[in-house]
């Protein structure tokens, strides 16, 4: 071994060993930010849940009772047009029922939250238009192409399912016994009316 390669290996044995870096995920630091994040979520969550809970059953409120005058309307604008003397008299009950529903849900918000029409949110506004718009196209083609009585039977038989599960959801959500009467009420009549949309066969 000549001097060069002797003053090397004496060199490498004095120098200390390297300490293995730690990674980031060693880092308490950083767990504890990660805890900090979790907890800040979760306590988010838990006051949106709570805090927010009153408005989502005004929200879903709302916007029942516009589905429900919305309906109503564009009954009134297809009903006379439907040949069956049945489906004609099955539109006018369900119109009738739907319009004693959107009352009793009206005073009932109006006490509760104040409710105004003018006061809905925009979002809901706008979905039941959209909503309302589809379902008013679906008639005026059905008229032009000769198949409204089938039409409006089916669209009004889907609408009580509609509308019945939506009053389904605010009775999962309230523990108000008075809007729980009033929307099984309504849940009770647009049962009894289902069968005659349901099964409506132009035949008869």
């Amino acid at each position: 071994m000549d001097k060069k390669e002797y003053l090397n290996e004496i060199s490498a044995t004095a120098r200390p060993a390297a300490k293995p870096k730690k990674g980031i995920f060693s880092s308490k630091f950083f767990w504890i930010g990660i805890a900090s994040v979790v907890a800040l979520i979760i306590i988010i969550i838990i006051g949106a849940l709570i805090g927010g809970s009153n408005t989502s059953i005004k929200d879903r409120i709302s916007g029942l009772i516009l589905h429900l005058d919305n309906v109503s309307e564009i009954i009134d604008e297809y009903q006379p047009k439907v040949k069956s003397s049945k489906l004609r008299s099955s539109g006018s009950s369900l119109k009738s029922l739907l319009g004693q529903a959107s009352k009793d849900l009206t005073n009932y918000a109006t006490e509760k939250y104040k409710y105004k029409p003018s006061s809905v949110d925009k979002a809901i506004v706008n979905k039941e238009t959209t909503t309302k718009d589809a379902l008013y196209s679906d008639l005026f083609n059905a008229k032009i192409n000769g198949d409204l009585d089938h039409t409006f039977a089916y669209k009004m038989a889907y609408e009580i399912s509609y509308i019945k599960s939506q009053e389904d959801r605010i009775i999962k959500s309230t523990s108000n016994d008075n809007l729980k009467e009033i929307l099984k009420s309504s849940q009770e009549s647009l049962t009894n009316l289902y069968d005659s949309f349901n099964n409506f066969s132009e035949a008869n």
